[in-house]
């Protein structure tokens, strides 16, 4: 049991977060739900909890679906944070659609370090990993903790990265806790959720019960967090259409900063490296341009 505290501190009541959770993911469950219409939801009574939504006979019973579904794929301990409930990070606010509730595994305390993101193509060049990994190295040696998305490509080499240079890291995944995509990373997966924290905004329910085509529209939502959980996102390399887009916009609509390499605006085949920085991000020719925006 625990307690949910006002903005300014107090316990105002006490609420279960086993039956929050349970509630949350039944108003995914609910036809057409999307992280905006749930925003949209909770923003007619900011003060609202899920359970003021769902009936406790619906919440519970959905909770313990969502216990036994972890606990098949292997996952025997998590956690959860609510908004309302104590913990929950506020800077999450400033996403255009906050969700209310996260899943957790590790150590919860990481994500109030400082923190970059760093991220780009799952297709990555050899030049891109090295940048990638090198970035890591940097950021670790400097106090910050890495954030990426647990992909293919450059996700994975600043995952590595950090944790080789004895670091910090954070994956934002786009699937459930006990789901691994890339299933080559569940490895790493389980690494860093060990030793490090891997956050999900991914409903258990929800997720388990539509297809691949849907699912893959949960990978650029958690993109929008993973922004609003760090000070700024730097990106490697991109194409025209990859989902790592969808976190620059993010950064710049959260106020965020976003970086981009110097090599993506040599590049012939891609127009968006200028367009984002007319907007306000920050072209790195050396690592300096980090550290002194940064301050």
């Amino acid at each position: 049991m625990r307690l949910a505290l006002s903005d300014d501190g107090p316990a105002l009541s006490p609420i279960s977060p086993l039956r929050e959770m349970g509630a949350y993911e039944a108003l995914w469950l609910e036809k057409g739900a999307t992280f905006k219409t749930l925003a949209e939801k909770f923003a007619t009574d900011p003060s609202a909890l899920p359970s003021d939504f769902v009936s406790p006979g619906t919440a519970d019973q959905c909770a313990a679906e969502v216990m036994k579904r972890l606990k098949h794929a292997g996952v025997h301990q998590f956690g959860v944070r609510i908004h309302h409930a104590g913990d929950y990070p506020a800077k999450l606010r400033d996403a255009r659609h906050p969700v209310e509730m996260l899943y957790f595994r590790g150590t919860w305390e990481i994500s109030e370090t400082r923190c970059m993101a760093v991220v780009g193509s799952r297709q990555a060049s050899d030049d891109g990993v090295r940048r990638a990994e090198r970035l890591a190295r940097e950021l670790v040696g400097r106090g910050f903790t890495v954030v990426s998305g647990l992909a293919k490509g450059i996700d994975a080499a600043a995952h590595n990265a950090a944790i080789a240079a004895g670091g910090r890291t954070i994956a934002v995944v786009g699937t459930p806790l006990g789901t691994c995509y890339p299933k080559e990373h569940a490895g790493l997966q389980e690494e860093i959720a060990k030793r490090h924290l891997v956050i999900s905004q991914v409903p258990v329910l929800r997720y388990s019960k539509q297809g691949p085509p849907q699912n893959r529209l949960f990978f650029p939502e958690r993109n929008i967090t993973m922004s609003a959980l760090t000070e700024g996102t730097i990106i490697v390399e991109a194409g025209e259409t990859s989902g790592t887009l969808t976190q620059a916009r993010a950064a710049l609509h959260q106020g965020r900063k976003l970086f981009i390499l110097d090599s993506c605006f040599h590049r012939k085949d891609i127009t968006w490296p200028a367009r984002f920085e007319a907007e306000g991000a920050i072209r790195v020719r050396t690592p300096d341009d980090i550290w002194s925006a940064l301050g």
